[in-house]
């Protein structure tokens, strides 16, 4: 075996082992995403929530679709696309928080999106996690309009080693932060998959958003 293809594995195996266990992340989620204490909710009409007919159907759970393209090897993220939501943002990853909270982009800049490191990039073989704000006191932010998507609908990952990586949507839920299902929103089901996740639910003033609205979307294709 070469030096280069040494030097690469040894490279993946050092990022697999950064990685969160998702029984960790769950964790954090059950205690709440740092965008959701960032979220105003304080508009005459709050963002859209996901009706009952886009939550994935038992097949979807099951991950019983057709072949899914190949996976792709590892890269950091540039932007991220939603066609349907008008969505086209820059992404920053982000990590934890000195807390333990899953770190939210800055939220001064609304208009931004996170890949979250401690999990795959998108396309890779595994679960990838995209975070954003629902809002700020200043008014919709990057995911605002999430809870509005339907099965069908498209997620597109631009990554920095020039590739697209072209999710298809088959679910959209709320989940209540207090019961976050961490096995059922990042348990892999063998294929490259992707979570888009923002604020969602109720919304007091004490205690911000009570939930999270959950995109999940497997790989189509590549671009």
């Amino acid at each position: 075996m070469s030096a280069s293809k040494l030097s690469e594995l040894a490279e993946e195996e050092e990022r697999r082992k950064k990685r969160a266990p998702w029984g960790v992340i769950a964790l954090v989620l059950l205690t709440g995403l740092a965008l959701i204490r960032n979220g105003s909710g304080e508009f005459d009409v709050g963002p859209p929530q996901p009706a009952s007919a886009a939550a994935p159907d038992s097949r979807a759970t099951l991950g019983t679709f057709g072949p899914a393209p190949a996976s792709l090897p590892f890269s950091v993220v540039s932007r991220v696309r939603i066609p349907a939501i008008h969505v086209d943002a820059p992404v920053v990853p982000v990590g934890l928080d000195s807390d333990g909270w899953v770190a939210a982009p800055p939220p001064e800049n609304p208009g931004l999106a996170g890949w979250f490191t401690g999990a795959v990039s998108p396309g890779e073989k595994g679960t990838a996690v995209v975070v954003g704000h629902v809002d700020n006191k200043q008014g919709p932010a990057v995911f605002y309009g999430l809870g509005a998507l339907k099965k069908g609908n498209q997620v597109e990952v631009l990554r920095q080693d020039g590739k697209t990586a072209v999710f298809e949507i088959y679910g959209v839920e709320v989940f209540a932060k207090s019961n976050f299902p961490g096995d059922r929103v990042y348990g892999s089901k063998g294929t490259p998959e992707l979570r888009v996740i923002t604020c969602g639910g109720g919304f007091s003033k004490q205690n911000g958003y009570d939930g999270n609205v959950v995109v999940f979307a497997r790989l189509a294709t590549v671009a």
